[in-house]
């Protein structure tokens, strides 16, 4: 067996990306993209931004000389997704098998399937294939307006990736668009609109349905509770059985719960995503031992820990610095991420506005909005016991399909929307995309913000915040750094570490777990 990182990812928008050699056959995992880099790109510019930029690139050469970064240093061009660029390196007609598990995990795969050679079975949760579908038919959309704006690109490829003109680039830019050796170009690809042609070669699976692949692998997802449809798998050969563990939740306040009985009796654990053992920091280290009776104690203390508290209390502080905007008569934007995190605060923030008597509308402008907001109170079988108990109660899955009923929350395709512009109404609370501020709805709005000191932003941890807004300043809109839709990875990894040490090897960014003796 050979386990090959081909990227340690960073976080949940960027998950890791893997390579298993098991039994003769190559099991890729996970084919994310680095949306993170899309802040080396200047947004659409407006008209007069336009204008100023034109100027300033006409009239003035610009040299290799280090100075504080502003907007006129940004690469004004359609925006090139960064993909996994290890992955390149590899011939993909080798790989055998697929295995994504996070809607995040599969927005390269249109990139990956129109390779040469490309015959892999690409294995997937029907939530995240549905959940991940609609990710990247946004993507289309939103980047659509950029090709509109600056037209088709040359045959011989775009005048910024020339590298006379990346040479010139700041060094804090040409880090992000060339990596840390400058060898991470060439993954870099246009936005493509093959996302049907990508779809139709996967095959979806129920958490706990059993795939075999070629009569050797039998391979089956389980629940990771990260998000909806987000999973882990285990594999099963001929010489034993191996678990993946992505990044996981132990109990989630949307999703379904952690399905930690699922890897007992597995010979090997594969730790690809070290947020996965944050929840373990309050728990006793020394359960981690080669004796049965602790390992079922392990699992009932992780089972007993309510790692959606934490989260709440974190969705309950956003809620209450957009109430103490909206009073103060400024707007509130919530750039759209996690799907799951973000059906909560839709209910949370509603239950705000009511204990505090306010009637401020919340807009959620999105392409896909109308079609996921429906999708996700049809899955009762992917979300936690507290949701599907609504059910059996009659009530909705989520918060949503109320509000919107009572028009306290309303839905657009677009911010042009005719019906939003007769409907807006000033202060209010708007979801849309994108979390990296360089697409979509969210730029019109920032723009529109950005000088309102009342007003809030509320900006994922995962984001290089400076670089963010870069475009948008001078900026007095406060902002609001939120760890809730991500983990802090590097949250007592070295004590988890010690702790495990009698029972793991770790081996560059994740754990191997040897369990033999956990067998019953």
């Amino acid at each position: 067996m050979k386990f090959t990182c081909l990227c340690q990812g960073g976080g949940f928008n960027f998950p890791p990306c893997h390579i298993l050699n098991v039994s003769g056959f190559h099991v890729l995992f996970d084919c994310p993209l680095d949306l993170s880099a899309l802040t080396v790109f200047s947004p659409l510019p407006n008209d007069f931004y336009k204008a100023i930029c034109k100027e300033n690139s006409d009239s003035q050469n610009r040299q290799k000389v280090e100075k504080p970064l502003d907007a006129n240093d940004l690469i004004f061009a359609e925006p090139w997704y960064k993909t996994v660029n290890n992955l390149h390196l590899w011939n993909v007609s080798f790989i055998d098998v697929v295995l994504i598990s996070s809607p995040m995990g599969m927005l390269g795969l249109p990139f990956l399937t129109r390779m040469e050679g490309f015959s892999a079975k690409i294995y997937i949760t029907e939530a995240a294939a549905r959940i991940g579908q609609l990710m990247m038919e946004e993507l289309i959309c939103m980047n659509m307006e950029y090709r509109q704006f600056y037209g088709a690109e040359e045959s011989s490829g775009p005048q910024w990736m020339k590298w006379e003109e990346l040479e010139l680039l700041p060094s804090a830019l040409r880090k992000i668009a060339l990596g840390e050796d400058g060898s991470e170009l060439g993954g870099g690809c246009p936005c493509i609109a093959h996302v049907k042609d990508c779809i139709s070669k996967v095959q979806t699976l129920r958490f706990g349905e059993e795939a075999c692949y070629n009569g050797i692998l039998i391979i089956k997802a389980f629940s990771s509770g990260l998000d909806i449809g987000a999973c882990n798998w285990i594999i099963s050969g001929a010489k034993g059985n191996i678990a993946y563990i992505s990044g996981s939740n132990f109990a989630s306040g949307h999703a379904m719960d952690f399905d930690y009985r699922a890897i007992q009796g597995s010979d090997l654990i594969l730790y690809s995503d070290l947020s996965s053992l944050d929840s373990t920091e309050d728990i006793d280290q020394s359960s981690f031992s080669d004796d049965n009776n602790n390992w079922e104690e392990l699992m009932n203390s992780l089972s007993n820990y309510d790692e959606s508290v934490e989260e709440m209390e974190k969705l309950a502080f956003i809620c209450s610095c957009a109430i103490d905007s909206v009073k103060a008569g400024g707007s509130v934007l919530i750039p759209i991420n996690r799907v799951g995190v973000f059906l909560q605060l839709l209910e949370q923030i509603a239950i705000f506005m009511e204990c505090s008597s306010l009637k401020i509308p919340i807009y959620i402008i999105s392409s896909v909005a109308e079609e996921l907001l429906a999708y996700t109170n049809t899955i009762p079988e992917w979300l936690c016991k507290q949701r599907q108990e609504k059910l059996f109660s009659g009530d909705p899955l989520f918060a949503h399909v109320k509000l919107i009923k009572e028009k306290k929350i309303h839905v657009f395709p677009a911010v042009h929307s005719p019906k939003l512009l007769m409907n807006w109404q000033e202060p209010c609370i708007v979801f849309s995309p994108h979390w990296s501020l360089r697409l979509g709805p969210t730029i019109h709005l920032l723009r529109r913000w950005s000088g309102d000191h009342n007003s809030l932003l509320v900006l994922e941890n995962e984001v290089d915040a400076e670089l963010a807004v870069l475009p948008f300043k001078p900026i007095s809109m406060k902002a609001s750094e939120s760890s809730t839709l991500t983990k802090d990875t590097a949250t007592e990894v070295s004590s988890v570490s010690r702790g495990m040490e009698d029972s793991c090897q770790f081996f560059r960014c994740y754990f191997i777990l040897s369990l033999p003796l956990f067998r019953k």
